[in-house]
């Protein structure tokens, strides 16, 4: 049921947000040169899959955890693009791959060793990742690895239709503080 949630609400969001998404494109190229950021990441049984999003940093930027970058790094258009979560849209796409679910833990990098051991120990990679989720509306953020997972793996085990429908709400209505680049 949430697979096929997924794939209907990505494919209706991708189509209708096709203008929008083609406009925050455009203005990503003349913030940095290439507005669309790909990036492997943690996924489903924690095999591999690459991550898209709207570029928010300079293209010679360190591949590392958000939090562990100073906001200084963070381009004025991509401080817009964070605080309104809209660096998230293309992940719609691997939403309709099937690599990504709407509602699940954010993915991961491979370097982050504490919350992927965590993860893993708690059972959280039996899900797809997500786009957003109950660390994501509550403000925990992967600079506090097991807190991260004990929430992720919270979040899953009592995850409704309910709590799908109420964890894209909160993200739409913008809580959470988003990316820990802005402390």
């Amino acid at each position: 049921m949430i697979r096929a949630l997924d794939f209907l609400l990505s494919l209706l969001g991708l189509l209708a947000g096709l203008p929008f998404l083609l406009v925050l494109y455009l203005v990503g190229l003349f913030d940095t040169g290439k507005p669309l950021f790909f990036q492997q990441r943690v996924g489903r049984q924690q095999q591999p899959f690459i991550l898209v999003k709207f570029r928010t940093m300079p293209v010679n930027t360190e591949s590392v955890a958000s939090h562990l970058v100073g906001g200084s790094a963070v381009t004025s258009y991509g401080r817009f693009l964070r605080r309104t979560k809209l660096d998230e849209l293309p992940q719609l796409w691997n939403v309709l791959k099937g690599e990504m679910s709407l509602v699940g833990p954010r993915p991961c990098l491979f370097n982050q060793h504490e919350l992927i051991d965590a993860r893993a120990r708690l059972g959280v990679y039996v899900a797809r990742p997500g786009v957003t989720g109950l660390a994501q509306t509550t403000g925990i953020d992967m600079s506090t690895p097991e807190l991260l997972a004990q929430t992720d793996a919270k979040m899953l085990h009592n995850l409704t239709l309910g709590g799908y429908f109420r964890y894209l709400f909160r993200t739409l209505l913008g809580q959470g503080k988003g990316d820990g680049t802005f402390r």
